[in-house]
């Protein structure tokens, strides 16, 4: 007898027991299952088990929040009694996406190739941020920046920019490896089809405005026809769209060549065709769609801002529960590159810190032992960043401090749009958010955050108290 046998027993029976298991795996804390049905799930008897933190759906896969070590002595407890096959995160994920109908398996596409790149982008951000506080004026001293009054320390300013910078200069390598893997073609290609739309002799993406002025754009004449010689220095469009085509053409010819000429073959032409059509057809028309979008947000916001800042603040938490939250990612990177920042990542930050705020309420609401732990390091967790413990396992449970982080989300979100908040890069979407954000900001963007942790947490207490008298 395991010491979790009880536990175990109880977890496969509220999660519709081991009939409902299509597979199962685990991460660092989470069990993660592909069910059958979820709405088989007794949610409510499945959180009342000691072990259990929480629980969530995500991308058609049912979430267990266990814990940091415990998850796989749960795990290894769940095997033996059920006889369920080891299964390992890439079979659960095929697993569960065969539930997903096509808008869910686009935006689950769109997250799995920005994922793993995140690491690069918010570490860019964040140095980006300290190049930031040396270069900006007004921040030290009264009309100069710190770099300006101490010039020791400008050069140590630009090496740091130089390394903040690189994630974004050759953002298309990074998306190339990561969108060419997720397709089902060679990592390596993808690399160099990314770092190839940003080659050096290319005209730089953020010179092509100037240069369209003057009249002056590089071409390229084959045999009559013109192509612009044109990098897409971080866009993200061509080369997400570049990638899915290198990734088809490559499977199409592994499949037909012989394996004595694959290595003579398969990458020389899959990179050949792949880039006449990148730089003739897919690089200007989806430059071209990029800046239409960028376009419609940048005129909502524009001119509307405190509806628009008021209804991203206010959606931004129920766009990350279905997952579609990821969709702007790619929004935010196409900002930055069009207009030098984005004014929806700030917001994000407001909506993170709201749902931690709200967490932190019911902490000093709840009588639960258990209940309390979790709201804490939930709040903590949101507080840096990570929401989704505090979302599914604190607020959604009870539904009010959800809807009070979406309000204070919602104010904080709009007084920022109002003043023009602008990040010029993607950092940490917490409290440590200020460092991505124009120094000149940064007063209304403390208002903004004074916001987002005052109005959730005080909606969450008052909602609370009420909730507890009428009971």
């Amino acid at each position: 007898m395991g010491a979790y046998d009880q536990s175990v027993a109880q977890i496969v029976e509220a999660i519709g027991g081991k009939d409902n298991i299509v597979a199962a795996t685990h991460c660092v804390t989470r069990l993660r299952f592909a069910l059958k049905d979820e709405g088989k799930v007794n949610k409510e008897a499945l959180e009342n088990i000691d072990i259990v933190k929480g629980s969530f759906s995500a991308n058609g896969q049912f979430q267990v929040v266990i814990g940091q070590g415990l998850v796989d002595k749960v795990y290894n407890e769940m095997v033996e009694m059920t006889g369920i096959s080891r299964a390992t995160k890439q079979e659960i994920k095929d697993a569960a996406e065969a539930n997903l109908n096509p808008l869910q398996r686009a935006i689950k596409t769109l997250a799995d190739i920005f994922i793993p790149i995140l690491p690069a982008i918010v570490t860019a951000g964040l140095l980006m941020g300290i190049n930031n506080i040396l270069t900006g004026p007004d921040i030290f001293y009264d009309g100069k920046s710190f770099v300006e009054v101490h010039k020791e320390w400008a050069d140590l300013a630009n090496m740091i920019n130089l390394i903040a910078n690189t994630a974004f200069v050759f953002l298309p390598g990074l998306i190339g490896w990561s969108a060419v893997t997720k397709f089902g073609g060679s990592p390596l290609l993808g690399i160099v089809l990314g770092l190839m739309l940003v080659h050096p002799d290319l005209l730089n993406a953020w010179g092509w405005g100037a240069a369209k002025e003057k009249g002056d754009i590089p071409v390229w004449n084959l045999f009559g026809l013109e192509v612009q010689k044109v990098g897409y220095q971080g866009q993200v469009l061509p080369v997400l769209v570049a990638s899915y085509v290198l990734a088809k053409i490559e499977q199409f010819f592994r499949k037909r060549i012989p394996d004595a000429f694959q290595l003579l073959l398969v990458a020389p032409l899959s990179l050949l065709i792949t880039g006449f059509l990148a730089f003739i057809a897919i690089g200007p028309v989806t430059f071209a769609i990029g800046n239409a979008i960028t376009s419609v947000f940048v005129a909502i916001f524009h001119n509307v801002p405190a509806i628009g800042g008021f209804l991203y603040g206010a959606l931004y938490a129920p766009l990350v529960v279905t997952g579609m939250h990821h969709t702007f990612l790619p929004v935010d990177l196409q900002l930055i590159s069009s207009t030098g920042g984005t004014f929806l990542w700030p917001i994000l930050v407001m909506s993170n810190i709201a749902q931690g705020s709200a967490a932190l309420a019911i902490m000093f609401l709840a009588k639960d032992e258990k209940v309390k732990g979790l709201s804490f390091t939930s709040a903590v967790s949101a507080y840096l960043g990570i929401t989704e413990p505090a979302m599914f396992g604190v607020n959604l449970r009870f539904r009010y401090p959800f809807i009070s982080a979406m309000t204070g989300a919602a104010i904080a979100g709009m007084f920022i749009t109002i003043n023009k908040v602008l990040a010029p890069s993607i950092g940490v979407g917490g409290l440590p958010g200020f460092l991505s954000i124009v120094p000149q900001k940064w007063t209304p963007f403390f208002i903004g955050m004074a916001i987002a942790i005052v109005v959730p947490f005080a909606l969450t207490f008052v909602f609370g108290k009420l909730r507890r008298e009428k009971q």
